[in-house]
């Protein structure tokens, strides 16, 4: 009997790609190695080791904006979470408003309207091929800055606008701020509850339920009951008022904040836009043609047929447009607001940590940026398509 010819492991196709693998990432951690060594070596030259003990030590410095008390004598600990917190106040802001700007052009493009369409591309167009850079200074220097002085200062209703910042009115809790918390929770839940019964009667019966109005009208009768229980509403707004040379009440939003806030928003809300078109475009046209077969208006066929179908397309690309606001936040040391880039920097210069500042900056970047596209891909599956 002749002997069976075996392959050479070498020749082996399931073997050769594993091996491959397996070189490319030894090859990786050898170098990963060498250039952590080479930097420690270099520091150690130099008098410098490696840890974060210098972050229980004192600052020494200020930041103008903080969401929670600082002084110069806290720690740089405590001054990295400041430009943690500020970054995350442009982000979670920047997020929202870019996706309700977004979801509007992108919508208005495709309008039947010319005028309403037109001024859409001109907006994505203008926007979208501009650096962003050059419109965070233009917003800076151009808008923010040149505003009147304080005592000047432009009123438009309960806001100020001045080369000191835009004053807008401000919430504060109170003593049954909890349970208005509690209450409007249920209520939403209640009202989404009742519009998905109701919406499944319409299907079933086919005569109409009102299953959106019902759900707003249920909200609005507990919100109603809870302002005569309780007396009061969810929250205390107090309007700014000009005191001096500063503003008294309210919330002032700085000329930097401003500026970075606006350049992201103005700018991320085009590519958002164009990824609502795209994901609009998408759907079968049979689909909308059977949506107006049946009677149903162009707003109701957007909600209930379009929509829903285009939202699998969408959020893949628009999970990189926050991920991508997020990273362009750091763009904000160019107007002097001080984010978590800005503060690390400060304390890179003071401390002369290099590798440990510039770890911690990465380190934010990435975790954040890993939760938001964790958080997104959950969303992701629940509106997936379940395959047979």
């Amino acid at each position: 009997m002749k002997k069976a010819i075996t392959t050479p492991f070498w020749r082996d196709k399931r073997i050769v790609p594993i091996l491959l693998q397996v070189l490319f990432s030894a090859l990786v951690l050898i170098a990963g190695y060498y250039f952590i060594t080479n930097a420690i070596s270099g520091l150690q030259q130099i008098g410098i080791k490696l840890g974060f003990d210098f972050l229980k030590n004192t600052a020494g410095f200020t930041i103008s904006e903080s969401m929670i008390d600082f002084q110069p004598t806290d720690t740089y600990g405590k001054a990295l979470l400041v430009g943690i917190l500020n970054t995350l106040r442009i982000a979670f802001f920047g997020i929202i408003l870019t996706s309700i700007i977004g979801l509007f052009v992108g919508i208005a493009k495709l309008s039947n309207n010319w005028l309403l369409s037109k001024l859409a591309t001109v907006y994505i167009e203008l926007f979208r091929n501009t650096p962003l850079l050059v419109q965070i200074f233009i917003w800076f220097f151009a808008v923010f800055l040149p505003l009147p002085k304080i005592q000047e200062a432009v009123t438009l209703g309960p806001v100020y606008l001045s080369n000191r910042g835009i004053a807008i009115p401000w919430f504060e809790t109170h003593s049954n701020t909890v349970f208005w918390i509690v209450t409007i929770v249920l209520g939403l839940i209640l009202a989404y509850l009742l519009s998905k019964v109701l919406l499944k009667m319409e299907m079933e019966s086919g005569k109409r339920r009102y299953p959106f109005i019902s759900a707003i009208g249920l909200f609005a009768a507990i919100v109603i009951f809870s302002i005569i229980f309780t007396g009061t509403g969810l929250i205390t707004i107090h309007t700014p008022a000009v005191e001096g040379r500063g503003f008294v009440g309210g919330y002032t939003l700085s000329p930097g904040y401003s500026a970075i806030l606006v350049g992201l928003v103005i700018y991320t809300s085009t590519y958002i836009a164009e990824i609502i078109r795209a994901g609009i475009l998408g759907v079968p046209k049979g689909q909308i043609e059977a949506a107006k077969a049946l009677g149903l208006k162009n707003s109701t066929t957007l909600r209930l047929v379009i929509f829903p179908q285009a939202i699998r397309i969408i959020i893949p690309p628009l999970t990189s447009q926050y991920l991508n606001l997020v990273k362009n936040s750091s763009l904000a040391v160019a107007v002097g607001f001080q984010d978590i880039v800005s503060v690390g920097g400060t304390v890179m210069n003071q401390t002369g940590r290099a590798v440990e500042s510039i770890v911690m900056m990465i380190a934010f970047y990435l975790i954040f940026s890993l939760i938001t596209s964790g958080l997104m891909n959950l969303f992701n599956r629940k509106v997936q398509l379940v395959e047979r």
